[in-house]
């Protein structure tokens, strides 16, 4: 089975994991890592991906001093999400299959076929599923949106880029324990009138995030059929 080394980094500035995000993509694609999987959480941040418009962040630049939060546009799909203290974020970088590359008319880039590229975020899907479900947690997809929810209240976001190497970035945003508030400031996803909740809000004993990031490690080596190496104490 292949191997995927997991590396638990603590609290991260956005900007920082942005640039390890690349520099790993580039050594998987090479051959020199294995696939990749990186767990961590951010200070508070808001990222809008290639369909964000800036109309959805709602606070202006003296609120986003007053509440410390720094503003990223990214190459990621969706629109503006949050991360913050007490969100497990996770970015894997794994090789898809290169053999479906596609070039795309009039540049030198190329990228997976769509069904391949919403097959990834699928699996994504699930892993964030089964790892609630492990805690007792009815979270489930919603028909025509991209994440998971529960209670119809979103409580992961995913958004990913396949690289012209087939190796995938960014990921995916689990409410853990989050300070709820932040979603004051955005139109999280671009969508109107939804709801976003965290395990900490659901009324029921939240589980640690070591607990939460042991449960997503198991869940994810067994939807990528990876066997997970784990580095720097996920797990204690």
């Amino acid at each position: 089975m292949p191997i995927c080394q997991v590396r638990c980094l603590g609290l991260v500035p956005y900007q920082q994991t942005w640039d390890l995000q690349t520099q790993l993509a580039a050594q998987v694609a090479s051959g020199e890592l294995p696939a990749t999987l990186l767990l961590l959480e951010h200070p508070h941040t808001y990222t809008f991906g290639r369909s964000g418009h800036a109309a959805n962040l709602l606070w202006n630049e003296a609120q986003l001093q007053e509440r410390g939060i720094q503003v990223f546009w990214v190459d990621r799909g969706g629109d503006v999400t949050y991360h913050g203290p007490g969100q497990l974020v996770g970015y894997p970088l794994i090789p898809l299959n290169n053999q479906d590359l596609v070039s795309h008319p009039g540049t030198d880039s190329a990228a997976l076929p769509r069904a391949d590229y919403v097959g990834y975020v699928r699996k994504l899907e699930q892993v964030l599923i089964n790892a609630l479900h492990s805690f007792g947690v009815n979270a489930q997809t919603i028909k025509n949106r991209t994440g998971v929810w529960v209670n119809g209240a979103k409580i992961a976001a995913i958004g990913v880029k396949v690289d012209a190497h087939g190796v995938t970035r960014h990921g995916f945003a689990l409410n853990v324990s989050p300070d709820m508030s932040y979603w004051d400031g955005i139109i999280g996803c671009g969508l109107q009138g939804y709801s976003v909740t965290s395990l900490a809000a659901l009324g029921t004993h939240c589980p640690s995030m070591q607990q939460i990031i042991q449960a997503v490690i198991e869940a994810f080596g067994e939807a990528f059929e990876l066997e997970c190496e784990v580095n720097n104490g996920c797990i204690s």
